[in-house]
């Protein structure tokens, strides 16, 4: 491990000095890189020269104590002594983690899917609080979200809804989120107060470059039509809605959220490079389903993750049997806690399968 980080900061440290260069400045696709590398690197850096410092302070502390006869001064290297070794207990766990292989699409933006599954218009309307909930923890990491097309059923619920969130790392929080979400609550039009149970799907998917996949046109037909659905802000009237038709996969992709063509047309060609990717790593993940299986963040869109009890204000998140007595915090955009525990057990579990091998 050492040797890597040692590897590690020389690189860094060469990436410094090829930034203060003129020349790189110059090129800017260069620049772009090099800045991205340090960025990617800096944490461990950070991290391993604190150990460095912490492993530097066990030595002198260490010589202090068999030179030094004054009790104070002795007292003092102990308490020194102990807090530089608590910090190298921590920084080595830290950098393990560091160390760990970097999910290659963890800086990506993203394209959210929410279905309604079982529970007719409560299991819309349930789809449509999701959807609220993801947009609110969107803008609280200042990430932008935009509407790509959604069919409402007429009481404010969405049958489906998919939109996209750009910012730096989406994928790395939000890829936690698919699966299946399910709601216990008494519906509004429930009169005998039952509690009923329904569900919504969510399938998150990293946005593809034009470099990831190419769509060959030929393979596309391309419908033009009148927006349609029950009005407000998620639906306009002009003849710009774009139907988008994959040949070959069978992909059917609706957008509708823009009053230009042009827009929408562009916006359907970045969810079709996405579902066509999507469907690439889908495909590699069943290939290492034991490995999945064994990790946290799976993405398996038939797994139950998530419960909202409305009864009894509890969100409970299977995965990691984490439960939390904050249910409207939580629909609110509250998902730090949530994720921050998922990302932790992903971790640890790569930790314990790493040791393993």
């Amino acid at each position: 491990m050492f040797d890597r980080l040692d590897d590690l900061l020389k690189r860094f440290e060469e990436i410094t000095e090829e930034l203060n260069n003129p020349d790189v400045v110059q090129d800017q696709s260069r620049f772009r890189r090099l800045m991205k590398e340090q960025a990617d690197l800096s944490p461990i850096v950070e991290a391993y020269t604190a150990y460095k410092k912490a492993k530097q302070t066990v030595e002198d502390s260490l010589m202090l104590l068999e030179e030094e006869s004054d009790e104070e001064m002795r007292e003092m290297a102990k308490e020194e002594l102990s807090d530089a070794k608590k910090q190298i207990e921590e920084l080595e766990k830290e950098l393990k983690i560091l160390l760990l292989p970097k999910d290659p699409n963890d800086d990506k933006n993203i394209v959210v899917e929410i279905r309604a599954g079982a529970g007719g218009d409560e299991a819309a309307l349930f789809a449509s609080e999701l959807y609220r909930m993801y947009v609110s923890y969107a803008e609280s990491k200042r990430w932008k979200t935009e509407l790509v097309s959604v069919n409402e059923n007429g009481l404010g619920g969405f049958k489906e809804c998919v939109f996209m969130v750009t910012g730096q790392g989406a994928y790395s929080k939000f890829k936690y989120e698919s699966g299946v979400h399910r709601v216990q609550r008494v519906p509004e039009t429930e009169s005998g107060g039952r509690i009923h149970t329904s569900t919504a799907t969510v399938a998150v998917m990293p946005e593809a470059e034009e470099v990831d996949v190419q769509v060959d046109l030929n393979d596309c037909r391309i419908d033009v039509m009148r927006a349609s659905g029950n009005g407000g802000q998620c639906v306009n009237t002009t003849d710009s809605a774009v139907r988008l038709t994959h040949i070959p996969t069978g992909i059917v992709i609706y957008s509708q959220t823009e009053k230009s063509q042009l827009q929408n047309k562009e916006k359907a060609f970045r969810l079709l490079r996405s579902k066509l990717y999507d469907m690439e790593l889908e495909k590699r993940q069943n290939e290492e389903a034991a490995e999945r299986r064994s990790q946290i963040g799976s993405g398996d869109r038939s797994e139950k993750i998530r419960t909202y009890n409305f009864p009894q204000g509890r969100v409970t998140e299977h995965r990691i049997k984490l439960t939390l007595y904050r249910i409207d915090s939580i629909l609110n955009g509250d998902l730090d806690e949530i994720i921050d525990s998922l990302i932790a057990a992903d971790q640890a579990a790569k930790l314990a399968k790493m040791n393993e091998n």
